[in-house]
């Protein structure tokens, strides 16, 4: 699909290096609405033809747009795509007849926070915050699709990284990781000095090995 499919009058196509934000807005959402996943900042400037920098600035002028709408932009590092506002769970799980936030226990929440916050974070080093064993919990945050694999850490086991995906923004209302709330600074600087003894956990295992 081009831009001229789009718009239907190929105004935007003709040159699309001097399209105001505000008509990129609107194509941007067009692509966004009518794609099956998240779409990444280069997949929108390779279907419009324009740079990745003018993509940028339609996706801020779309994200003023969208204030006060039913719909928002959810933003997953370089991955975006259009979501239901969380005001409007409710009325969507009546009319869907489904229930699709049940609730999380505690313990998998403090997981998550974890997660959310330091993320990505290995088991271990998971565990040495919470201080104790975590399978269970990723297990259950993995079933609910709201923490994902990220990758490996270049050691021993190669253990798995773990972070929080689209599924955990619509669980609870953000549209970035970033909105979520700043951490006090003295747990803060808590959770650093147990990352710091997770990594010599592990660095002191690797040299036994």
């Amino acid at each position: 699909m081009t831009i001229d499919q789009v718009t239907g009058d190929g105004t935007l196509g003709a040159d699309p290096a001097n399209a105001s934000s505000g008509t990129l807005s609107a194509v941007v959402e067009s692509l966004l609405f009518v794609a099956a996943e998240p779409l990444t900042v280069a997949r929108l400037a390779a279907a419009l033809l324009v740079e990745a920098e003018q993509i940028e600035e339609g996706l801020q002028a779309l994200d003023r747009d969208l204030v006060g709408r039913g719909i928002c932009l959810q933003r997953k590092d370089d991955q975006i795509q259009l979501a239901t506002r969380p005001a409007a769970a409710a009325a969507i799980e009546r009319l869907l007849g489904v229930d699709t936030n049940p609730r999380l226990s505690p313990a998998a929440l403090e997981a998550l926070a974890v997660i959310a916050y330091r993320q990505p974070v290995t088991r271990t080093q998971l565990e040495a915050i919470r201080g104790v064993n975590c399978d269970g919990v990723l297990r259950t945050l993995l079933s609910r699709s709201l923490i994902e694999e990220q990758g490996r850490v270049d050691a021993v086991g190669r253990p798995i990284l773990f972070g929080t995906t689209f599924e955990f923004l619509q669980y609870f209302g953000l549209s970035r990781v970033e909105d979520l709330p700043p951490l006090p600074e003295a747990l803060v600087a808590e959770l650093a000095a147990r990352d710091a003894q997770a990594v010599a956990s592990v660095e002191e295992k690797s040299a036994s090995a």
